[in-house]
C-alpha cells in the first residue's frame, strides 16, 4: 500500500477516497507525537486520551487548576517537565476506541533529547509531526517551516516508520485559518517532495479546543476530511519481513530444560526472529563462527512447538551441538549452485546474508560530542557488541536545504553518511530491506552514552 501526499486544495473527494484505500486494522497501533518545541504535542495526547475518555475523574482532577484543565501535564509526569512545561523523556500512554487499541510515545521537541525521539520513533507504525501555526509567516504562502519539523520529519523517514500524519496546529488561534492551512500545507507539500518523504494526510487540528482530533469538525480551515483519530484508527501496522530470508539473533541460551518440547535435551536459543520464519527442517547458518546445522525444534513463547514468523519471539533446538552465545545469528544457510562454466568445476555459494566489517551508512548523530573520523565506539548489532571506528564522513545533509554538504565532522543532531571500520565481522544488510540487520546503535566508549543511531546502506 501506497501512502499518497494530500495537497493543500485537495478537493474533499480526494481526502476521502484515499481514507477509503485504507482497511480496519484489529491490532494495536504503535505511535508517537513529535515535533518543534511547544507545538502541542502533550495537549494534542491528553485531548485524545480525554475525548476518548480514556482519563479517570481523579487523574483529570489532578491537572485541572482554577477550573481549567491542562491536558499535557497528563503526559508530562517528570517534576522537571511540569515545572518547566516541556517534554523531556518518552511518555507513553495507552487508550482504546472501539474500532482499535492504541500505544502513544510522546516525544520531546528539543534539540538536546534527539535521541529520545529516535528511540520512540525505531518502533512506532506511525508518526504524527505536529505543525504550530503560530510560529510560522501563515499569510506567506512562501513560507519556511521550522528547522525541527524539517529533522523530526526526516528522521522519521530515514526510521521507516510506515505512516506519516501532518498535523497543523493551533489554527484557532490565528486569523484566517482555511489561507493558514493551505500555506503550511503548501509548504510541508514541498519539502516532503523534495525530501522523497511519503505523506498520508495532513489535518488541522486544534488540539486545545479538540477540533478534528477525535471528533470531525466539518469544513473547518476548508477541511471536509476524516478526524486524526479516524485516521489512526485505519493506519497500518508496520509490516513484519517475513518474505526474506531467515535471520534470528540470539539473546539468550538455554540450558537443557526437563521438557518433552526440548530435542534430545539439547540447548534452545531464544530470541525474536527478525526476517522470515524459523520452523522445522530449515538448513542454518550460524554467524560469525559459519558452522552449518539444521532447525530440529522449534517453540514459542509459550512452549508449544510450531513455526514463529518474524517479529515474534522463538525458541530454535538445532539438530547438533554446536558453538552458538548471546549475539550470534542464526540465519538461512548458504544455497549452493553448480557454476555452469566449464572453467570452473566447484560450486558456488549464494549467502542470503553476507557478512562484512566495512559499512558505509547513513547516521543520525546525538552524542554532545562531534563525531569525527578516527574515533572509536562501541557497536550494538542485534545482540552483539563489536567496536566500530569511524573511517570518513562522506557528507552532512543541511536539513534546510537538504543538499550533501562535505564535513570532516557530525556534530550534535546533524544527519550525514559516515563509513565504518568493524572489529569483527557482522551480518549487515541494507536497513531499506531489513530493519534489524540494517541498523546499529553507537554508544561512546568512554562515557557509555548513546551517540548515534547508524542505518545502513
Amino acid at each position: 500500500m501506497t501512502a499518497q501526499t494530500i495537497a493543500a486544495n485537495a478537493a474533499p473527494a480526494s481526502v476521502t477516497s484515499q481514507f477509503d484505500q485504507y482497511s480496519d486494522h484489529a491490532s494495536a497501533l504503535r505511535f508517537i507525537t513529535c515535533g518543534s518545541v511547544d507545538d502541542g504535542k502533550s495537549t494534542l495526547i491528553g485531548r485524545l486520551l480525554v475525548d476518548t475518555r480514556a482519563v479517570l475523574q481523579d487523574q483529570l482532577a489532578g491537572v485541572t487548576k482554577s477550573g481549567e484543565t491542562d491536558l499535557a501535564l497528563l503526559t508530562d509526569g517528570l517534576s522537571a517537565e511540569r515545572e518547566q512545561g516541556i517534554t523531556i523523556d518518552v511518555a507513553y500512554r495507552y487508550f482504546n476506541t472501539d474500532a482499535r487499541k492504541f500505544i502513544i510515545g510522546d516525544a520531546p521537541g528539543h534539540e538536546q533529547y534527539t535521541r529520545n525521539m529516535v528511540t520512540a520513533a525505531s518502533s512506532a507504525d506511525a508518526a504524527v509531526v505536529l505543525v504550530d501555526a503560530t510560529k510560522l509567516d501563515w499569510q506567506n504562502p512562501d513560507l519556511e517551516l521550522l528547522q525541527q519539523t524539517r529533522r523530526h520529519s526526516l528522521l522519521v523517514h530515514l526510521l521507516r516508520v510506515h505512516s506519516l500524519v501532518f498535523a497543523v496546529n493551533k489554527l484557532d488561534a490565528v486569523a484566517d485559518p482555511a489561507q493558514a492551512f493551505a500555506h503550511i500545507s503548501g509548504a510541508l507539500q514541498r519539502f516532503t517532495h523534495a525530501a522523497g518523504i511519503a505523506v498520508t494526510a495532513t489535518i488541522p487540528v486544534s488540539a486545545l479546543k479538540g477540533y478534528n482530533v477525535v471528533n470531525q469538525e466539518a469544513g473547518w480551515a476548508g477541511y471536509e476530511g476524516p478526524s486524526l483519530l479516524q485516521w489512526l484508527e485505519r493506519l497500518p501496522n508496520t509490516p513484519a519481513d517475513t518474505d526474506l530470508p531467515l535471520a534470528f539473533p540470539v539473546q539468550w541460551v538455554e540450558k537443557f530444560h526437563d521438557s518433552a518440547i526440548t530435542t534430545q535435551g539439547r540447548r534452545v536459543f531464544w530470541g525474536r526472529v527478525a526476517s522470515g520464519q524459523a520452523q522445522l527442517g530449515t538448513q542454518v547458518q550460524i554467524l560469525p563462527s559459519g558452522q552449518l546445522a539444521t532447525i530440529a525444534q522449534v517453540i514459542d513463547h509459550a512452549r508449544a512447538p510450531k513455526g514463529v514468523p518474524a517479529g515474534l519471539s522463538a525458541g530454535i533446538t538445532l539438530d547438533r551441538e554446536v558453538d552458538v552465545s548471546r549475539g550470534d545469528w542464526i540465519v538461512a544457510a548458504p544455497v549452493v549452485a553448480a557454476v555452469a562454466d566449464d572453467d570452473f568445476d566447484t560450486p558456488s555459494a549464494n549467502t542470503p546474508w553476507p557478512t562484512t566489517r566495512t559499512l558505509r551508512a547513513t547516521v543520525a548523530w546525538m552524542d554532545n560530542e562531534p563525531l569525527v573520523p578516527g574515533r572509536v565506539y562501541w557497536a550494538l548489532h542485534g545482540h552483539r557488541w563489536v567496536k566500530a571506528k569511524a573511517q570518513r564522513v562522506v557528507h552532512r545533509l543541511n536539513i534546510n536545504t537538504l543538499a550533501q554538504e562535505d564535513a570532516q565532522q557530525l556534530e550534535p543532531n546533524a544527519i550525514g553518511v559516515v563509513e565504518f571500520a568493524l572489529q569483527e565481522a557482522i551480518p549487515a544488510a541494507a536497513f531499506a530491506r531489513s530493519r534489524a540487520l540494517g541498523s546499529l546503535i553507537l554508544v561512546d566508549s568512554a562515557s557509555n552514552a548513546t551517540a548515534g543511531a547508524v542505518l545502513v546502506q
